[in-house]
């Protein structure tokens, strides 16, 4: 069985570790606060070249955001 990425809890988690918003987060990558929470509920997922900023941003590795 293939285990669920589960990026959205780990962008919440980094993200809320370094108090942010989701307006404040949204705005360094350029999209919307909706957008970041549409991550963090697992609604939707970044855009694959979105990684590295989002990565470089919460100051962890793209192996941890996808839980490895």
């Amino acid at each position: 069985m293939i285990d669920k990425i589960r990026i959205g809890e780990c962008i919440l988690r980094y993200r809320k570790e370094k108090r942010m918003t989701q307006g404040e987060f949204g705005k360094q990558l350029g999209v919307s606060a909706f957008a970041v929470s549409k991550w963090e509920r697992e609604l939707s997922y970044p855009d694959i070249f979105l990684l590295p900023n989002i990565s470089n941003i919460l100051g962890v590795s793209i192996d941890e955001m996808m839980g490895a």
